[in-house]
């Protein structure tokens, strides 16, 4: 039997005259395609993991507000928070407290929680007030709530990917709390005016006094968001609290034209509000902070 060599030789002489540079491009192509399919799955792998925060963080943000049953309605919505330590204490931001409670028509604090439309209005109390960082712990009645872990108190690294969960538009239409993404853009300083910011000259900015470094978010927030956990979209760990929301324009309707910059505080804070109160200041992973 005779066996015809002629393909083999044909594939020979073409494989040698394929130039070195042509077989490069084809190992850079293949290489760079290998890539883009990794990067596919790293993406779709912390997709995944970030939608499993969520669904473990939901279930720790609460509504506060406050409850008189026989005003309609008898719930009012004035922000966000969620439950830290042993699951009956609540963060959230100083200015959510209502100014004064109307005690002879039994007003009392409350805590909204549940999930949909079925809202259940908790009694709470403020355990402790830090208006000079915008934060309050209130204590909870009822069953503990899942609680949410904190991150170490050191602080996060500017461009750094991070989300908030909350109710930017209130409770009104139930439990529904909302996730937003963004970027940490900036590690700055708070500045609080003792003046009006239209009627500013040289002799007024010693008014001005920066207290404390907040990070700057790259991400929209309404005002119902004040009091939402700022935290890691991978492992759920809190890094801050949002509190402000950069407005361009007084006249600006914040809903339908947001700026895109949010303030929050650092979890150094809340760690701090925790040891004031006696609870455990355990984060994430790296144990717990030392009173100071």
């Amino acid at each position: 039997m005779r066996t015809d060599h002629s393909g083999c030789a044909g594939w020979v002489k073409f494989n040698k005259a394929v130039s070195k540079q042509t077989r490069r491009v084809i190992k850079h192509t293949l290489a760079a395609w290998l890539l883009f399919c990794s990067t596919l799955g790293m993406a779709e792998a912390d997709n995944q993991g970030f939608a499993q925060t969520v669904k473990q963080i939901k279930p720790t943000v609460v509504g506060v507000g406050t409850m008189q049953y026989n005003r309609r309605p008898a719930g009012e919505f004035h922000g966000t928070g969620f439950a830290v330590a042993d699951g009956n204490h609540v963060v959230t931001n100083a200015h959510v407290l209502p100014p004064q409670l109307d005690l002879e028509e039994e007003e009392f604090l409350a805590v909204f929680v549940g999930k949909g439309d079925r809202v259940r209005a908790r009694r709470a109390r403020v355990k402790i007030n830090d208006p000079e960082h915008d934060l309050a712990l209130l204590w909870v009645e009822g069953r503990p709530l899942p609680a949410v872990k904190l991150a170490s108190p050191t602080s996060e690294a500017e461009g750094s990917d991070l989300a908030f969960t909350g109710f930017p538009l209130g409770t009104i239409l139930g439990m529904y709390p909302a996730t937003h993404r963004g970027t940490l853009a900036s590690v700055t300083p708070i500045v609080i005016a003792d003046t009006d910011a239209d009627d500013i000259d040289p002799h007024k900015m010693g008014r001005f006094r920066s207290r404390y470094l907040v990070y700057q978010l790259d991400a929209n927030a309404y005002p119902g968001n004040s009091g939402s956990p700022v935290y890691r979209p991978l492992t759920g760990a809190v890094v801050g609290v949002v509190n402000k929301i950069f407005v361009q324009d007084r006249k600006r309707h914040l809903q339908s034209q947001p700026s895109g910059i949010t303030y929050a505080i650092p979890v150094e804070h809340v760690h701090r509000l925790l040891i004031a109160a006696g609870l455990s200041s355990k984060t994430a992973s790296e144990g717990s902070m030392p009173a100071r």
